[in-house]
C-alpha cells in the first residue's frame, strides 16, 4: 500500500476531517499520513486506541517513534501521558495499550538500523527556548540524519525554512497558513528537500511537532531495507 509515497512532492492532510480506518487489532484505528508497504510498512500515522484496547507484543525491527497527542499511552515500561515523545529503536519490543484511551502520532521503520538509543521526553514540563523572533523550541532528538523538536510560534509570526533535507510538521495547537491553506490542530504537512516553507502563525499562535532533514536519503519500504546497516 502506498499513501503519499512520492517523497519528491509536497504532501498535506487535514486529518481532523479524515475517517478512522480499523487496524488488525480491535479498538485500534488509524489515519494514514504516509505509507510504503503492507501491514509491515514504513509509515506515519495518527493512531487512536479505544479505552481498554491493546496491541499484541511485538518487536520494532525498524524502530518506532511516537508523540502522545491525547490520553495516556502505556506499555510494560510505563505510562506516557499526552505530550510525551518516545523513541523505541530497532530491536526494541513492547506490548502497548491504553487503559483509558489514547491518540498518538507514530512513525515506523524510519530509523538508522544501528540506532539503539531509547528516549522519552515529557514536553509538558520543558520550557521552550527562543531561537528566533517569535519562535521558540523544545529539542527532542538530533543526529546526523534528522532533527526533531516542538516549536512554538507567537501569533502572526512569519516563519521561513529553506535549505533543508525535508520538513514535516503536525499542528498540536493553534494554526498556521501556508500556500493558501490553513493548518489547524492535527493538520499535517511534509515538504521534500529544499522546498521552501514560508508560513504565518494564526491569531492564537501555533505549537507544532516538527521533524526536518530526514528525507535526504531515499525512503524505502521495509522489504527494500538493508537490515545490516
Amino acid at each position: 500500500m502506498d499513501v503519499n509515497a512520492d517523497f519528491r512532492r509536497p504532501a498535506s492532510l487535514h486529518t481532523q476531517d479524515m475517517p478512522w480506518v480499523p487496524s488488525p487489532m480491535p479498538g485500534v484505528e488509524r489515519r494514514m499520513l504516509d505509507r510504503m508497504g503492507g501491514e509491515v510498512a514504513r509509515a506515519t500515522s495518527i493512531v487512536r486506541y479505544a479505552p481498554g484496547s491493546a496491541f499484541s507484543a511485538h518487536t520494532h525491527t525498524g524502530g518506532e517513534e511516537y508523540l502522545v497527542l491525547e490520553g495516556v499511552f502505556q506499555d510494560e515500561h510505563g505510562d506516557f501521558p499526552a505530550g510525551t515523545y518516545v523513541r523505541n529503536p530497532p530491536t526494541s519490543s513492547h506490548t502497548p495499550r491504553a487503559d483509558d484511551g489514547a491518540t498518538i502520532l507514530v512513525k515506523l521503520w524510519q530509523f538508522d538500523m544501528k540506532d539503539r538509543q531509547q528516549l522519552s521526553v515529557d514536553t509538558t514540563i520543558a520550557d521552550p527556548v527562543a531561537i528566533a523572533p517569535g519562535v521558540s523550541e523544545i529539542p527532542l532528538y538530533a543526529d546526523n540524519r534528522e532533527r526533531v523538536r516542538i516549536e512554538v510560534w507567537d501569533a502572526h509570526t512569519k516563519v521561513n525554512v529553506s535549505q533543508h533535507k525535508g520538513f514535516e510538521a503536525l499542528v498540536l495547537e493553534g494554526s498556521f497558513s501556508f500556500e493558501d491553506q490553513t493548518y489547524k490542530a492535527h493538520s499535517w504537512l511534509r515538504l521534500p528537500p529544499d522546498y521552501a516553507f514560508e508560513g504565518t502563525a494564526g491569531e492564537l499562535g501555533a505549537r507544532l511537532w516538527i521533524k526536518s532533514d530526514h528525507l535526504g536519503e531515499p525512503q524505502l519500504a521495509p522489504e527494500d531495507r538493508d537490515l545490516s546497516t
